[in-house]
């Protein structure tokens, strides 16, 4: 069975019903999960792929039918945080009910990753990058603002809405041209490319998060502290 939906969040909701936040084939959706406190609120989790049907034509939908479309995804340690911060930025950065087919089979497949122990970072800057190109966000990586081609050596800023700026002497927040030539080949082994990647990543997601920080990531951060003491 395909998945066409997973759960992104979920909260109590009146008495025994809870409100669910759902990446689906219509993209966003938030619907009333009725007696969620029974057999179809223990399907209605993160990381487990769904078959959902959803009834009304407002805002807030009301589910109609859940299952169980596969295995649920057990993910522990980092890459449950992992997967907190990817539902955390689409519920945070997705319109709701704007369909993004694309993003949601990358969702899955990112799932799937994260449970089979895959290095992290690549798989996060990935799906950071896919979702800005999906919103319309995206920018090249290895042209600079005029069109001309990343130079390795030269020294690059971005800028929003502008993209990749060459400039002459480091300064904070900038990037090397070799780095960005080994974001867009995803090329993880050139020394300093996953870095500048994480780096740049936060400084084209912020403008869209509207000054917020995400819970994730602090969550995130306060777990590799706790792990270093």
């Amino acid at each position: 069975m395909i998945p066409t939906a997973y759960v992104l969040h979920s909260r109590p909701y009146k008495e025994s019903s809870a409100l669910v936040d759902f990446f689906t084939t219509q993209g966003r959706v938030r619907a009333v999960l009725r007696a969620a406190r029974g057999k179809v609120g223990s399907i209605a989790r993160p990381f487990a792929p769904l078959e959902l049907e959803l009834r009304g034509r407002g805002e807030l939908k009301t589910v109609g039918r859940l299952e169980s479309a596969g295995i649920p995804l057990l993910l522990t340690g980092e890459a449950l945080f992992s997967g907190l911060y990817l539902n955390e930025l689409l519920i945070r950065l997705l319109p709701a009910e704007d369909p993004h087919p694309v993003m949601l089979e990358h969702y899955g497949l990112t799932l799937q990753a994260l449970a089979a122990g895959r290095p992290l970072e690549p798989l996060l800057r990935a799906f950071e990058w896919r979702l800005l190109d999906e919103l319309g966000y995206g920018f090249a990586l290895d042209r600079d603002q005029h069109d001309q081609p990343i130079d390795p050596a030269a020294l690059y800023r971005w800028q929003q809405d502008i993209g990749l700026v060459p400039v002459v002497q480091l300064q904070p927040g900038v990037f090397q041209g070799r780095e960005l030539l080994a974001m867009a080949e995803a090329d993880w082994h050139t020394p300093g490319a996953l870095a500048a990647a994480k780096r740049l990543m936060r400084q084209a997601l912020a403008p869209h998060l509207g000054g917020r920080p995400l819970v994730s990531r602090e969550l995130f951060m306060t777990l590799k502290e706790s792990k270093r003491d």
